[in-house]
């Protein structure tokens, strides 16, 4: 393999930036299109919230982008992990993740669910109704629990609290109904919705759920020990969004009013990785249509672009080529379905087949959620600085 040049800078609207002759370089070595991961920036961002969060134990959520490179690098930063399914159990046993540095925080289960991770090690599991409560009956003597409340937050896109979570004013009831069984509550969590937009969301759930652990302990129930205060942290996609030192204010003086007793973890996704992913794809055709220049690429809404569908995500996304007169056009991926248009409206310099169109800011909720249909590969992803600089790891 030729040395590699020079490949990044980072900007925290941006990502990770890749110019043209890397661009193409990676391409030329690796093919097209390509998700590149550089865990440079993941230890950037997992540095960042665990200073404006010191006192917080951070566990990487899994979901939104499950590659052994980003648990690899967080584990050595010293982070701990939240999982939801037994394949995310499987992966990070298969890196070596100790089971002691892991809980499984999906609210609904089956049994083998609860079983596969009590096989791997991990024992703290997250409960919000009755119904699974009682499924913890038979395993009371290997397990602890944390009851997930909801506090609905509308002004997100993804408002968890709609799916999961039991209402504050229930909280103790399932509590006393755990202890009644003999299964250990260790204590609660919450979620306040994805790319939240103020730090307060999180400090208004923290002091009630302050007073749910209060209520407990004037219950006679076994003091809680445990809050976890969930995802969320919102990833620069636009500049408007505060620094996440300043996000977190709020949270950093609602945690100060806990008991010191109470161990306080997060479950941050999106944050960690977002920034990390840059894609690259290449023209495959072209067509004027409506006075429009469509570019067909090979990559699309049903690959790495998939959290355009579902997703609040605002990727940065401009041609390799940089130079010369720009025209309204658009950016089509590449199967036969009408749907997939990544932007209907985008200026760009006039492009030939086999350019190159890089988007940044595309780590979460991209080739995780990607499909192979109409049998379009995949991207292939390269990792840059695993372990040393410019050192590439390549996965399909």
């Amino acid at each position: 393999m030729a040395a590699l040049a020079p490949i990044t800078h980072f900007d925290v609207c941006n990502g990770l930036v890749i110019e043209k002759p890397q661009a193409e370089q990676l391409v030329a070595q690796f093919g097209s299109p390509l998700m590149v991961l550089d865990c440079d920036l993941i230890r950037t961002q997992y540095r960042a919230l665990q200073s404006a969060l010191p006192n917080v134990d951070l566990h990487y959520a899994l979901k939104p982008l499950p590659h052994p490179a980003v648990v690899t690098t967080l584990l050595a930063e010293g982070a701990y992990f939240d999982l939801a399914t037994n394949g995310e159990v499987d992966l990070v046993q298969s890196v070596g993740v100790p089971s002691e540095r892991t809980i499984q925080t999906h609210p609904i289960k089956r049994d083998i669910d609860i079983s596969h991770a009590l096989a791997y090690g991990c024992n703290v599991f997250v409960v919000d109704n009755l119904n699974e409560v009682e499924k913890f009956e038979k395993y009371k003597d290997q397990v602890e629990l944390l009851v997930r409340v909801s506090f609905p937050n509308p002004e997100v896109l993804a408002d968890l609290s709609k799916k999961f979570g039991c209402l504050p004013e229930d909280a103790v009831t399932l509590i006393q109904h755990a202890f009644e069984l003999g299964i250990r509550i260790k204590g609660l969590s919450f979620h306040v919705g994805s790319q939240t937009k103020s730090g307060v969301k999180y400090a208004d759930a923290i002091s009630k759920c302050h007073h749910i652990m209060m209520a407990v302990i004037n219950a006679g129930l076994p003091a809680l020990s445990t809050l976890d205060i969930g995802g969320g942290f919102p990833v620069k996609y636009t500049p408007e969004v505060p620094n996440i030192a300043d996000f977190c204010a709020p949270i950093r003086d609602a945690l100060a009013k806990l008991p010191e007793t109470v161990r306080v973890i997060a479950e941050p996704g999106r944050f960690i990785v977002a920034t990390a992913v840059t894609n690259i794809a290449s023209v495959m055709g072209q067509a004027v249509r409506g006075g429009k220049t469509w570019y067909y690429l090979d990559d699309g809404l049903y690959g790495s672009f998939s959290g355009l569908m579902f997703d609040e995500a605002k990727y940065q996304i401009d041609s390799a080529l940089t130079t010369g007169e720009r025209f309204m056009s658009v950016l089509a991926g590449p199967t036969c379905d009408s749907i997939d248009v990544i932007r209907e409206e985008i200026m760009l310099p006039k492009l030939e087949n086999g350019d190159l169109i890089i988007s940044t800011m595309m780590g979460a909720y991209t080739s995780c959620t990607a499909t192979d249909f109409n049998f379009f590969k995949r991207a292939t992803t390269v990792v840059l600085n695993e372990t040393a600089v410019n050192e590439l790891i390549v996965s399909a």
